[in-house]
Order: C-alpha cells, then sequence, then structure tokens
C-alpha cells in the first residue's frame, strides 16, 4: 500500500459478539427454511432459498413481519405468496447488509423463526393425471380442439402432470357424462371439460352433466 501510495484505509472491526454475515445468514436462512426448500451456501451476507420441487410457495407473512423488525442489519424477502413455483426456482434470501451482526440480534431472529413451524414451504402439487373431455358441434375444426390440448399440456407440465385421457364427444348431456366417467376409470384424478359453446346457464350442457 505505501508503494501504491496509499496513505489511508477504512476498515470494519468486529465487536466479541458479532456473527460473520455468511454464518448469520446461513443460520437464519435454515431456520426459516419448510418442507420443498433447500439453501444454497451462503456468499457476501446472503443465503438464497430454492424450491425443491414444483408446488405453490405458502408463507408466514407475519413472522416474516416479524423477523424483518429485529434488526435493520437483517432481511428476509421472498417471491409472493402462493405464487406457482418450478424445481430450481429461487423462492427467498436472507441478507445480513453489514458484514457481521449482533449476536443478540441473530438470537432474536432465530427465535421468531422457531415461533412458526416454517415461514416459507412449497406445498407440492397433487393431481398429475388429467382427462379432458372437448364437446363439439358441426363446424368446429378439429385443428382447434388439438391446438387446445397442446396448450394444455404445455401449462399442464410446470406441475409435473400430464393429460392420460382425452375425448371429443357431441355437445349434449348423455355423452358428456358418459366421457367424463370413461376418462376417470382411466385413471384421471381431475377433469378438464373444454366446451364447444359459452355456457349460457346452469341448465346447460356442461353445468347440468359436467
Amino acid at each position: 500500500m505505501r508503494a501504491a501510495d496509499v496513505g489511508e484505509i477504512v476498515v470494519a472491526r468486529l465487536e466479541p459478539d458479532d456473527v460473520p454475515e455468511d454464518l448469520a445468514a446461513a443460520e437464519i436462512a435454515a431456520a426459516v427454511a419448510g418442507e420443498g426448500t433447500r439453501m444454497d451456501r451462503a456468499f457476501t451476507g446472503r443465503a438464497n432459498l430454492f424450491a425443491e420441487l414444483a408446488g405453490v410457495l405458502v408463507v408466514d407473512k407475519d413472522a416474516i413481519d416479524r423477523l424483518n423488525l429485529v434488526d435493520e442489519s437483517i432481511t428476509f424477502a421472498t417471491l409472493q405468496a402462493y405464487k406457482p413455483v418450478v424445481a430450481g426456482e429461487m423462492i427467498a434470501t436472507v441478507k445480513i447488509i453489514p458484514f457481521a451482526v449482533a449476536g443478540s440480534a441473530r438470537d432474536a431472529a432465530l427465535a421468531v423463526a422457531r415461533t412458526a413451524a416454517s415461514l416459507i414451504r412449497v406445498a407440492p402439487y397433487r393431481i398429475r393425471k388429467i382427462g379432458v373431455v372437448s364437446t363439439v358441434l358441426p363446424g368446429l375444426a378439429g385443428k382447434v380442439v388439438d391446438k387446445t390440448l397442446k396448450v394444455t399440456e404445455e401449462r399442464l407440465a410446470p406441475a409435473g402432470a400430464a393429460i392420460v385421457a382425452e375425448r371429443r364427444v357431441p355437445h349434449e348431456q348423455q355423452p358428456l357424462a358418459k366421457a367424463i366417467d370413461e376418462v376417470l376409470k382411466q385413471g384421471a384424478e381431475l377433469v378438464i371439460v373444454f366446451g364447444a359453446s359459452a355456457i349460457a346457464d346452469r341448465r346447460d350442457v356442461i353445468p347440468a352433466r359436467g
């Protein structure tokens, strides 16, 4: 530094009870993490949490607010509650703002985390087998139904779900009811019905027999 003509430097000196930023971030992240989450190694005072599987993000907002009020040096941020997430997606982060945090503040944050089963978790999707029944009317092109199925498959994919049975029937009550029974017998856990016509009221084909 003398050779570089540096005459003054700024340093941070830790207090005896201070906890280094990475250690504090890792401890708090481990405490808030719940089912379906994993934590990466903390670095630069940040510990990121990721979804281990596809599902819906569930957060304890009140507990998170209490944790963020413990000390200005400790922050915990998450994605929006009930957001659909996929495996590997970053869902939250614990960040220690300075180079270290007082041990008492770290302990208080951990105490808040322990007041709840988990401050953040991923509720996995339970339904994986989908049945699709499409009603058809004269003039409805088959390629329209094909496109609907393709889009539906793409939307189901992030949830790990797939179409296991598909039927196309006249836009009438009896054929629709029979088709729904058939796809359920083929293992469908959920049946999606696409109607060839807009629903007018509860007496219409789909609400009456769907």
